[in-house]
């Protein structure tokens, strides 16, 4: 069949479009939120982490698994070709079964076993500890991405106010320049201060200039944590303000005793180790078995000559035997009425038999008498593996439960250090904006006495130096409270912002 050109284009379209749709897409505008479900739905890393969930339910579904019995069931089909068989010092020929033909053979066999120990009892339940830790892993995957796209958020916002900052600083430098070619015109200054304004243009355009290139830098970082191609554009949209952290340490401290992903991995751990114990305590513990089977086969020679021929031998034989005794009884005195030795001869119904007996492969089957067997297996010495792997058992349970305690003292710890660093960052900002308008009234002032020609075109550089700088040093005090609260926010395990 012709397939025509619009059929095939909307094929192509179809094959192009189906991988983008299947991938989230990034809005014009993102927002926090709307960022955490797309690096949920495909960043590959956390991806991968939560496929894990899938073995850890199959591995709970196995264990229940285990305490059904097992059933096997098996079939085959041998062919046997002529030829002498040997037994032991004998052949066939030897015993007068020469000439064998060759014999195809099928055979069936169905069984059922049932083994059951202290092991496969725990077992469901080791299962389930294992699922709960699997499942801690994942959500101390997805809290770490959390923490790893809100970051990247926070760069992306840190930068873009690097960007306003640097074209500001530009549009400042500019503007000097435009009031040093007016002060020269009027013959206020030398042509040095012009060409200082120029030179302080140019850098501010390499400052702007870098300043947009890690813009864009940390736009791709955040597309990647979203596992998006390096395309997409957009804006964010989720502001970040500066607001006074009025949590209290205790309350910190309840919430993440709930909430840490973490330390619930921890506790986790600790259950596992506890069943861990009971099922190495299983080795001591006797083992039972019970089986049970049916069976069937089928035997057919390719040839029923050999049968046949068998069978006629045997008749000839008891004919002889026959016509013996009938020759013994007529020597006697007086002699006994002969035996009809006609009724041992082979005829077309036992020839008939023979080949009926024979048709029985493939299917139809002699049954096999069924078997069932009960066993009970009792340890009694396995060269001291058992106590080596219990006490390597309750070694490993100790062990969690250490890291156990670790881990919420060092939560308690970051939680008061984060906390205090968060109310110093807080008042470091709230200082830094201070300072920055100081430094804005400082600049104004500059020009105003530049214009007087009190001060020299080096002093006016200097004080707006002294305010890119104080905008620096704001942007960086208000994104260094941030980073802070998301540091806080993943000890936490919730979200701390309104």
């Amino acid at each position: 069949m012709k397939i025509g050109t619009p059929l095939l284009l909307l094929l192509a379209a179809l094959l192009v479009a189906a991988p983008v749709a299947a991938q989230e897409q990034v809005p014009e505008r993102l927002s926090l939120e709307r960022a955490l479900e797309i690096a949920r739905a495909s960043n590959p890393s956390f991806r991968a982490s939560s496929n894990d969930e899938r073995v850890a339910d199959w591995n709970v579904r196995q264990a229940w698994g285990r305490l059904l019995p097992t059933a096997t069931a098996n079939a085959g089909v041998a062919w046997q070709g002529t030829g002498e068989q040997q037994f032991g010092t004998l052949t066939l020929g030897d015993l007068g079964f020469g000439n064998q033909p060759s014999y195809y053979t099928s055979s069936y066999r169905i069984g059922l076993s049932y083994s059951l120990d202290w092991a496969t009892i725990k077992g469901p339940s080791q299962a389930k500890a294992d699922r709960a830790s699997t499942v801690s892993q994942i959500d101390v995957a997805e809290s770490n991405l959390v923490a790893q796209v809100t970051n990247a958020y926070l760069e992306m916002l840190r930068q873009q106010e690097a960007v306003r900052i640097a074209e500001a600083q530009l549009e400042n430098s500019r503007y000097n320049l435009r009031l040093a070619q007016a002060q020269l015109e009027v013959g206020a200054v030398t042509g040095i201060d012009v060409g200082q304004a120029e030179v302080q243009v140019g850098r501010s355009e390499v400052q702007a200039l870098q300043s947009r290139n890690l813009f864009e830098t940390a736009r791709m970082r955040l597309l990647q944590q979203l596992g998006q191609p390096m395309g997409a554009d957009f804006e964010l949209s989720t502001p970040f303000e500066l607001s006074e952290p009025t949590w209290e340490l205790e309350e910190l401290t309840q919430m993440a005793e709930g909430t840490n992903p973490g330390l619930e991995l921890r506790r986790n751990t600790r259950r596992a180790a506890d069943i861990g114990v009971s099922s190495a305590r299983s080795s001591y513990f006797p083992t039972m078995t019970i089986s049970t089977g049916w069976s069937g086969f089928t035997r057919e020679a390719s040839s029923t000559d050999f049968q046949i021929a068998q069978a006629q031998r045997q008749v000839a034989s008891s004919i002889a035997q026959c016509s013996a005794q009938n020759e013994l009884y007529s020597r006697l005195t007086p002699p006994l009425p002969p035996i009809d030795c006609a009724r041992f001869a082979f005829t077309d119904a036992q020839r008939q038999a023979i080949v009926s007996q024979n048709d029985q492969f493939p299917f139809g089957f002699q049954q096999s008498p069924m078997t069932v067997s009960l066993g009970l297996s009792i340890p009694i010495f396995q060269g001291l593996s058992r106590q080596r792997n219990l006490e390597a058992a309750r070694v490993q349970r100790d062990d969690a439960i250490e890291q156990l305690r670790e881990q919420e003292i060092a939560l308690q710890a970051d939680l008061a250090i984060g906390l205090a660093n968060a109310r110093t960052a807080y008042q470091s900002a709230l200082l830094e904006e201070r300072n920055r308008q100081l430094a804005e009234r400082q600049l104004t002032l500059a020009r105003e006495r530049y214009q007087l020609g009190e001060i020299t075109f080096v002093d006016l550089v200097d004080a707006q130096t002294v305010l890119a700088q104080a905008e620096v040093d704001r942007i960086q005090a208000v994104f260094a409270y941030h980073d802070l609260v998301t540091n806080l926010e993943a000890l936490v395990g919730t979200s701390l912002r309104n």
